[in-house]
């Protein structure tokens, strides 16, 4: 069956939609060794698809796991200046996956990982509207009115923020900073912490903890697990798979 090449390969788990495309453009991908254009139709069975002169075999199966992040690792599987990154942490996982979204290298938490591209697609699509929360402590007490220029939606650099639910965690008095709950659907680089800086309360801490009903939970710091039946089935009826 024909399906366009971009679909392709992120059923192969080479890479997402949106980076196939890249692929495609930068002249990366080839069909029966003619380089492929944006549109153009292939049938994986019949055709012969390359991808940096690699062929493209047949889908792994589908797999699915979440990696409790730690901090000081990038959100990659390769860095070329040898900085750790989570391929070290996942070395258990059988088939190759792929991080959906990132999480910085000073931010810690929920890491969904997989080779279904286009279950990855549909989670970062802001169309989607996946809501994703986070556990963050940041510097000083957080007045109401400044949470509510979060909850509304504040102007960054690169446009405005969509509304945010935020509610306070409520902490020991002696503690002289902000601990918050916040929830967005949105993947600005580096948003949330942006955010808070725009208030002139930079943030400390910073925890990814669910997304769309999928709790990191107790699993450890640096450990993985795969994501059960039931999990899975939440996330591509949340994406409309």
């Amino acid at each position: 069956m024909e399906e366009r090449i971009q679909k392709i390969l992120a059923k192969a788990g080479i890479a997402s939609r949106r980076k196939a495309e890249e692929l495609i453009l930068e002249g990366r991908v080839l069909v029966n060794g003619q380089v492929a254009t944006l549109g153009m139709k292939a049938d994986m069975e019949k055709d012969y698809i390359k991808v940096d002169g690699k062929l493209v075999i047949k889908p792994e199966p589908k797999t699915y796991a979440m990696l409790n992040k730690p901090k000081g690792f990038l959100t990659t599987l390769e860095d070329p200046q040898g900085r750790p990154t989570i391929k070290e942490l996942i070395k258990g996982i059988r088939y190759r996956v792929y991080p959906v979204g990132r999480l910085d290298f000073n931010s810690e938490g929920l890491l969904i990982l997989t080779n279904d591209g286009e279950l990855a697609y549909r989670l970062i699509h802001p169309s989607y509207k996946v809501p994703k929360t986070y556990l963050v402590k940041v510097k000083g007490i957080v007045e109401e009115k400044d949470l509510n220029k979060l909850r509304k939606g504040i102007m960054l650099e690169d446009g405005m923020t969509a509304p945010a639910r935020i509610r306070r965690i409520r902490m020991p008095k002696t503690e002289r900073n902000s601990w918050l709950e916040i929830t967005i659907h949105e993947g600005k680089k580096r948003q949330i912490r942006r955010m808070f800086q725009r208030i002139r309360h930079p943030v400390l801490k910073l925890k990814r903890i669910r997304i769309d009903g999928i709790s990191l939970g107790n699993l450890p710091p640096g450990q993985w697990r795969y994501l059960s039946p039931e999990e899975i089935q939440k996330l591509r009826k949340s994406v409309k798979i």
